[in-house]
């Protein structure tokens, strides 16, 4: 029985309230030895803890002295998994002017249970940092832009073109390009993520207070839908011009309809013209899009780059959808109509000029604030990239030359074991077997959602698939959280692994267990989309408001509860899956 990972962090004493929430739907799986680095490095505070701590500084939530320099606090690992510090969440909502610690738990845990009550302690109260959260707040409903966040794309783009000839470096220099880039950027990138993703909350609290006053509750998903500029919901639109061009040749989809395992292999080594046309189009869609897939945030997991038959997949599902599915048509309607329900619902409110005139500045911050926070993670992505394809260029050397067990062993060496493995590769090779054999126990594991008052007990966890699962029944009603609104029917085809999305054909509502961006470009064939986990803010929410396709998230186990080929009714405004009958 496994009762210890190779890797954890202290944890607080003084904010002893952990929980999986928000960081389970993007760091999924067992945190790795080197991207434990992020959380915890050679200095003892990584990049993520101390970004995490700059918004928090930044914003007026908290302010040093508060916090020790010795551990981290925002984010912990242990049992394997990556965990928030909720209690240090809840601080923000606690001292923040017209919020309460109860905003913050309505947007992690919903009904949740298990919760436990927030406690205000000795210090807790800081009037002179509610002052300044005060003036944050209202610096994001008036700033018209982002400058920090465009010059951080600027930055990560001249990276990705001015990346160094890999295959040329010697081993060493190869780990060296990968750390000292990390250590570079990730934390002023990170701080940037954090801080305007914290901040996304503020219009959209202003809105949504604002609806429900006015008695149209669900015209919030409304007014945040069609924003344009969203980075996460540009790779689906590309995918769909390639799509296109696949679906306008003979020759092509022939190709595609052998399968996309091998496609890219087979595209490129035919002399057909068409194929040469797609080739050029895609290699330009992974040189801008190549930093996208699953568990990106992790260095072991491929990309689009690292395997174009993830990206093809997708593709090949898109091409089979009618015209009248494009995700720019989509986007454009519900452009359209934020716009118009935008003016209905402020004209409702003229009476009040204060109010109306905070409602206007919420309706453009968030045209501010929610595609800056997918640009800010989009950032961030593109820096672990760069430092994955200088890591898979090495790992792959290690396992041709059989010192390491497969190309991406190179993630369960810590960074002083990795630089020691460049001039010593085969001292790993053994432990290297048994650490891959103990994280994929470990992923076997389900681990506490939420606990407090001390380090769970690994040992206890029980195995993931020894949790029983009750299936639904003809006419029940599952409920999530409303993503993107609007009612679709269709057969539920249950996808659990983004790698193979075959089974999806254009109509189906897809039910998918996670939000990462090698899922939401599937969005676009279905007709509607249900998704296990997910928050108010999730990736999954934003995109498919992007892409106009009703969303609910946050359906507990639906993936497993829900039978494919089930005939269900999703409503993106209430959150309610209706289950019509079972295949």
């Amino acid at each position: 029985m496994v009762d210890k990972w190779l890797v954890e962090t202290d944890l607080s004493e003084e904010f002893d309230f952990y929980t999986r929430a928000n960081v389970g739907e993007v760091f999924p799986d067992p945190v790795a030895p080197l991207s434990f680095s992020y959380f915890q490095n050679e200095k003892g505070l990584g990049g993520s803890e101390m970004g995490f701590r700059n918004a928090y500084y930044r914003i007026g939530a908290m302010s040093p002295e508060e916090l020790p320099d010795d551990r981290c606090v925002f984010l912990g690992v242990t049992g394997g998994y990556a965990y928030l510090n909720a209690t240090a969440l809840r601080m923000l909502g606690h001292r923040a002017p017209g919020m309460s610690s109860d905003d913050i738990d309505a947007s992690f845990f919903g009904d949740a249970p298990g919760v436990p009550e927030f406690v205000v302690k000795e210090g807790f109260d800081r009037p002179d940092l509610t002052e300044k959260i005060g003036q944050t707040f209202g610096w994001v409903l008036t700033t018209p832009d982002l400058p920090d966040v465009l010059g951080h794309e600027r930055l990560m783009n001249n990276l990705r073109a001015n990346r160094p000839d890999l295959a040329a470096m010697s081993d060493a220099e190869l780990v060296d390009y990968a750390i000292e880039t990390a250590d570079e950027h990730f934390e002023m990138l990170f701080t940037e993520h954090i801080f305007v993703s914290f901040l996304a909350t503020v219009p959209i609290g202003i809105i949504t207070a604002v609806c429900e006053a006015v008695g149209q509750p669900t015209a919030t998903l409304k007014l945040l839908a069609g924003l344009g500029d969203v980075e996460s919901a540009a790779p689906s639109m590309a995918m769909w011009e390639l799509g296109r061009i696949a679906a306008g040749s003979g020759s092509l989809s022939a190709m595609f309809d052998e399968g996309h395992d091998g496609l890219a292999a087979r595209l490129r080594s035919s002399d057909d013209a068409d194929a040469a046309t797609f080739l050029a189009a895609f290699d330009d869609f992974t040189f801008k899009y190549g930093c996208r897939g699953p568990n990106e945030w992790e260095m072991r997991s491929p990309t689009w780059e690292t395997e174009p038959d993830l990206a093809l997949a997708a593709i090949d599902r898109m091409r089979l959808s009618d015209e009248g599915a494009a995700p720019q048509l989509q986007n454009a309607e519900r452009a359209a109509e934020r716009e118009a329900l935008g003016a209905e619902i402020a004209a409702m409110i003229e009476g009040d000029p204060e109010t109306h005139g905070k409602f206007l500045a919420a309706l453009n911050s968030a045209k501010v604030f929610m595609p800056g926070r997918e640009r800010t993670k989009t950032n961030a992505i593109k820096l672990v990239h760069e430092m994955r394809m200088a890591m898979h260029e090495y790992g792959h050397r290690k396992a041709a030359e059989g010192t390491f067990p497969a190309h991406n062993a190179f993630g369960l060496l810590t960074r002083e074991e990795l630089r020691e493995s460049t001039t010593d590769p085969g001292k790993f090779t053994e432990a290297l077997v048994d650490r891959t054999k103990l994280i994929e126990e470990v992923a076997q594991l389900q681990e506490p959602f939420l606990f407090h008052g001390g380090r769970p007990d690994m040992s206890a966890y029980p195995r993931r698939d020894a949790v029983e699962i009750v299936e639904v029944a003809a006419g029940e009603v599952l409920q999530g959280v409303p993503g993107c609104p609007g009612v679709s029917r269709g057969i539920a085809r249950v996808v659990t692994d983004s790698h193979d999305p075959s089974a999806l054909t254009p109509g189906d509502i897809l039910v998918a267990p996670i939000t990462d961006p090698s899922w939401t470009p599937l969005f676009v064939p279905a007709s509607a989309v249900v998704v296990d986990v997910g928050a108010p803010l999730s990736h999954a929410i934003i995109v498919s408001r992007e892409l106009g396709i009703p969303c609910v998230v946050s359906a507990t186990d639906a993936t497993k509860r829900i039978p494919d080929g089930a005939l269900i009714e999703v409503d993106g405004d209430t959150g309610q899956v209706t289950i019509i009958s079972l295949p």
